[in-house]
C-alpha cells in the first residue's frame, strides 16, 4: 500500500512539473471571457480563482461555471489551467503595430532612477530604491530585479550583478514563492510597454503646449 501510494504521489509531483503555466494579459479579460466557453477555476477554500479559467470541460457547477475541484487537484489530474490577467496598460495600445514598436523600442532606462517616473510604472512603483541601486539596462537586467523583489529572492538585493545572474533564477530549495524567468522576463516587456507609452504621453502633452505657446 505505501508503495502504491508513494508512487502516485511521485506521479503528482512530476505532473506538476511537466504542466506549463501559462498567463495572457488582456486590456479587458472580460471582453475575452464573455466571447469563449470556459469554466472557472477554483480556490481550495472553495472560492474562485481570480485569473485561472479552464478552455476546456471539467467537472463544474453548471449555475456558476465554477469547477468543482480545486485548481491544484484538477492539475494533479491533467486539467489545463489559463490565467487571463486584466493589465491596464493595454488600453492604450492602438493595436498590434503599435504593440509591436512599443515592445522593440529601447526605454530610456535611466528614468526608473527618477522617484516620479519609477512610480508610475507597472510593476516596479514602490521599488525606486533598488531600481537606482541597481540600474538595470536591459530587459534581462529588469527581470532580474522583478525576481529579487519577491521574497525567495529578496537575499540578492545588496549583491553585485554578477552574484545576482549567478543565483536568481535557481528553484528555492523551501517552497518559498520566487518569480520562475519566464514570468520575470514577460513582465519586464511589459514594463518597457509601459515605459515607452508613459514617454509618448509625456511628448504628445508637450507638443500640445508648444503649439498652445505658439499660437
Amino acid at each position: 500500500m505505501f508503495r502504491q501510494w508513494y508512487g502516485k504521489k511521485q506521479l503528482t509531483k512530476q505532473r506538476r512539473k511537466l504542466m506549463p503555466d501559462i498567463d495572457i494579459d488582456f486590456a479587458d479579460r472580460n471582453e475575452i471571457l464573455g466571447k469563449l466557453k470556459h469554466r472557472v477555476a477554483k480556490l481550495d477554500t472553495g472560492k474562485k480563482h481570480n485569473t485561472g479559467v479552464y478552455v476546456t470541460e471539467i467537472p463544474h457547477n453548471p449555475v456558476d461555471m465554477l469547477s468543482t475541484i480545486d485548481y491544484e487537484t484538477a492539475e494533479d489530474r491533467g486539467y489545463f489551467k489559463l490565467d487571463f490577467l486584466n493589465v491596464s496598460i493595454y488600453e492604450k495600445v492602438k493595436d498590434e503595430d503599435h504593440l509591436k514598436e512599443l515592445m522593440n523600442k529601447e526605454p530610456l532606462w535611466e528614468l526608473l532612477e527618477t522617484k516620479d517616473f519609477c512610480d508610475l510604472v507597472f510593476h516596479v512603483s514602490g521599488h525606486h530604491a533598488l531600481i537606482k541601486k541597481l540600474k538595470p539596462r536591459s530587459k534581462e537586467q529588469l527581470a532580474a530585479v522583478l525576481a529579487i523583489i519577491r521574497p525567495a529572492k529578496r537575499h540578492l538585493q545588496d549583491s553585485d550583478w554578477t552574484t545576482i545572474s549567478k543565483e536568481v533564477w535557481t528553484k528555492p530549495k523551501d517552497g518559498e514563492y520566487y518569480f520562475k524567468k519566464a514570468h520575470a522576463v514577460a513582465y519586464a516587456h511589459a514594463i518597457v510597454v509601459h515605459m515607452n507609452l508613459i514617454c509618448e504621453e509625456l511628448n504628445a502633452v508637450g507638443n500640445v503646449r508648444l503649439q498652445e505657446q505658439g499660437s
